[in-house]
């Protein structure tokens, strides 16, 4: 994939997440843009982060972060992962079963610990959209 960085299960056995049957990790390199901002500075390479999230899957300590949501995660409870999932094409002769997916991490947005408004993200988004809105038009003032 060009937009980040494979990083599959290494021999370990798929994991289970909503449902869905893991069994490769890729990261994107904006993820790895946003992990080395917002989350950790010392490994923030590619190998690095997906390790950490298959330790995390393994430990059961990814979970959704809305019941209806199906992309944005918690990982500790603290966390916030945003992650797609695309369904992994079975090679021919290989036997039948549940669908196995890649998971693609998408970005990080922080910690809730210490971004209090990543605790609603629907209030957290709206803010976004009028802190972006209003420096756009600050810009659009002093150009005139």
């Amino acid at each position: 994939m060009k937009s980040g960085e494979k990083a599959n299960s290494n021999g370990t056995t798929p994991i289970l997440l909503g449902g869905k049957v893991i069994a490769d990790i890729i990261i994107t390199h904006h993820a790895r843009s946003r992990w080395a901002d917002r989350v950790e500075s010392e490994k923030t390479g590619f190998l690095d982060i997906a390790e950490f999230v298959w330790d995390k899957l393994k430990s059961r300590s990814i979970r959704t972060y809305y019941k209806n949501e199906q992309d944005v995660f918690l990982i500790d409870d603290d966390l916030v992962m945003v992650a797609e999932f695309s369904e992994v094409v079975r090679a021919p002769g290989q036997p039948p079963g549940p669908p196995i997916y890649k998971m693609i991490v998408v970005t990080f947005l922080g910690r809730m610990s210490e971004t209090m408004e990543l605790r609603d993200l629907r209030s957290y988004y709206s803010w976004l959209r009028h802190s972006r809105r209003m420096t756009l038009i600050k810009n659009s003032r002093k150009r005139r």
